[in-house]
């Protein structure tokens, strides 16, 4: 089986239920960020060595699979299609950001992205996840996005800054605070 098909040669790519579009459309807009995200996470995977957060990062990638063909779905075909995030995908998010709350990694200040590897790379991933968000957003201008996953996204962004927050914390590593509006600087460590 070769890789390429030279359909897409004209600057259109199909989605599902074999219509094309143009690879500009919103619709391939929003998964091609889903995807950038997914490929972040993988990168991140790569400097964890935590079994229960490689778990938790690869379920999430997973789920973005899941995610771009729900997308690449438009809504008057979503009945052909089966796949489905998990019923309790947000409630799992939150219970993880609830968790690293509770370690005191979270404080209310800004924090300069960045960090160790692994940190920095989730705050990078946090950054694509809000860009997905958006672009999420306005495909749901022009054609229903599922609320679940609307709040996943959104969820998620949060739970990428969590991790990063709490992967410098558990690396031994300051998570540089930047002070609030008006007032200039780093504030005091």
């Amino acid at each position: 089986m070769k890789i390429y098909t030279r359909r897409g040669d004209s600057g259109t790519t199909g989605i599902h239920g074999g219509a094309r579009v143009s690879k500009t459309d919103i619709r391939i807009e929003a998964n091609g960020t889903l995807d950038e995200l997914n490929s972040l996470i993988g990168i991140v995977r790569s400097f964890i060595d935590d079994e229960e957060k490689d778990a938790l990062l690869r379920d999430i990638q997973v789920n973005l699979m899941t995610a771009m063909s729900i997308v690449a779905t438009p809504s008057e075909s979503r009945g052909v299609n089966p796949r489905r995030l998990p019923a309790d995908a947000v409630g799992t998010i939150e219970r993880r950001l609830d968790a690293i709350s509770e370690k005191g990694c979270m404080s209310q200040d800004f924090v300069l992205p960045g960090g160790c590897r692994a940190a920095a790379f989730l705050h990078h991933a946090r950054t694509v996840c809000r860009r997905a968000e958006r672009r999420l957003w306005q495909l749901d201008c022009e054609d229903k996005v599922e609320e679940e996953l609307l709040r996943y996204v959104n969820r998620l962004s949060d739970l990428l800054f969590a991790m990063a927050r709490e992967t410098n914390c558990d690396e031994g590593v300051d998570n540089e605070r930047w002070k609030r509006f008006g007032k200039a600087g780093l504030s005091e460590k």
